[in-house]
């Protein structure tokens, strides 16, 4: 008996998905809510909408992002090659002509001849197979605007505490660009292994030169679904300064328990950084969450001491995205541990982007392709940027947050790398060397072929 196939959302992760799974030969229901019902940000009528920006962000291999479109590229991605017959110039970075993308996906996916489209909108899951009972799934790639019935649905099922509707993220740096001339390791009142933060202590005259840069700053605007009252959990540093002056020297920045190991006394404030990986490759800045531009955040984290020549593997953002705490409810298959019958792809896993969206798409129906025809899963090496992107679903992390692919989330090199370019270089040849054998297991060379006449529309 066929295995039924149902994908709700046809963005980014959905197609990518349903294209993946209908060219291994499996029939895929995929359902979209568009023309019906659309979400604030979406204004097309098409698949595929890229709703923000037009870019998939840096093309170079030797950028993470560029590494995870290279991979997908060789894996035969629907996106990716979409993206490369829309591209327009934007110098370093892959852009496209998002209408004229979304109208090409659109296009491939209505003529696929095992891709059934259905324009509904779906509020509620499946109800639950019955005991000894097999033959579905069902694949929620709904996005980062779930609409709020399903979403409360899933709430029901995983407890309120595993569904967050806002992305508080904390900027990380690169530990070998931080200053331990100025910087120090320890924990607040010694306690754990000493080692557990880094801290960044200023006078009194730096923490007000900061505040004053904080109000200063240049902001991201809110976009008109999103609303400004935030969380607590999640108020941008900027927001909380404007409470008073001294809000943070008694809030994240507060100086209790530590002693600057160069004076003997305890700093003004002090900003802590947290490890973002057990490798300790990489720090993120703890409760420094921001709505600043990019080049703000740079400019102003740059005035603590000790970040002077910090190198920003990620930048700060809080905004609108629904995302599970994937680490505590999500099967490294991307399935529910409380429906396994249910799996979740796409933004609302906790995967940032438009390209790390599409890629848990293509990973996930190889995957279920692979099940379907050799009775097991097919997950991407770990060291490939598609199983380290995956590996961030399944960290332990008490905060679990979304992350776009970076480097330190890579496993580290076994061998000794002459700076930082040689040891993304050679992150990537690993990487590509690790993902070959996959690809063949994989079965990409008939779909690599097919690609172009899907694409003309032959």
């Amino acid at each position: 008996m066929s295995t039924e196939i149902t994908i709700v959302g046809a963005g980014l992760a959905g197609t990518e998905c349903a294209f993946q799974l209908a060219e291994r030969g499996h029939s895929v229901r995929l359902v979209e809510q568009k023309p019906r019902v659309k979400t604030p940000a979406q204004k097309l009528d098409g698949l595929a909408e890229l709703v923000c920006s037009n870019s998939f962000r840096a093309d170079a291999i030797h950028n993470a992002v560029g590494l995870l479109k290279e991979e997908m590229r060789r894996a035969g991605s629907l996106i990716i090659h979409a993206g490369e017959r829309t591209r327009v110039p934007a110098g370093g970075a892959f852009a496209v002509d998002r209408a004229l993308f979304s109208e090409l996906i659109t296009r491939v996916i209505r003529e696929h001849p095992r891709i059934e489209l259905v324009e509904e909108e779906v509020t509620e899951l499946p109800e639950p197979p019955s005991e000894g009972e097999s033959g579905s799934i069902t694949i929620l790639a709904t996005g980062p605007l779930t609409g709020d019935r399903l979403a409360d649905a899933l709430e029901q099922l995983l407890g309120e505490e595993h569904l967050a509707y806002y992305d508080a993220i904390a900027p990380v740096v690169l530990a070998e660009s931080i200053d331990f001339s100025k910087a120090f390791m320890a924990s607040r009142y010694d306690k754990g292994d000493g080692d557990d933060y880094v801290n960044c202590p200023l006078t009194e005259a730096q923490y007000h030169a900061f505040i004053d840069a904080l109000l200063e700053a240049e902001l991201v605007p809110l976009r008109e679904f999103e609303n400004p009252r935030y969380f607590e959990g999640c108020v941008p540093i900027e927001e909380l300064a404007r409470r008073g002056r001294e809000t943070l020297a008694f809030g994240c920045m507060k100086p209790v328990g530590l002693r600057d190991p160069r004076t003997g006394e305890r700093p003004y404030a002090v900003v802590q950084l947290r490890k973002e990986n057990q490798e300790g490759t990489a720090y993120n800045l703890v409760g420094f969450q921001s709505r600043m531009k990019w080049p703000e955040q740079a400019r102003v984290f740059r005035m603590i001491p000790g970040l002077e020549a910090a190198e920003f593997e990620r930048y700060g953002s809080v905004h609108r995205n629904t995302f599970i705490d994937s680490p505590r409810v999500l099967n490294p298959n991307l399935s529910l541990t409380a429906r396994p019958d249910i799996r979740l792809v796409g933004q609302i896993t906790g995967v940032e982007g438009y390209v790390e969206s599409a890629a848990s798409g293509l990973a996930l129906g190889i995957s279920i392709a692979n099940l379907l025809e050799k009775g097991e899963e097919l997950l991407p090496p770990r060291e490939s940027a598609l199983g380290s992107l995956l590996s961030h679903l399944r960290r332990e992390d008490a905060d679990f947050q979304p992350s776009n692919i970076v480097f330190s989330a890579f496993p580290p090199l076994e061998e000794r790398a002459r700076g930082k370019r040689d040891r993304r270089d050679k992150m990537v040849e690993r990487a590509l060397k690790s993902l070959a054998p996959y690809l063949e297991v994989a079965g990409v060379e008939g779909l690599l072929q097919n690609l172009p006449a899907r694409l003309d529309g032959a």
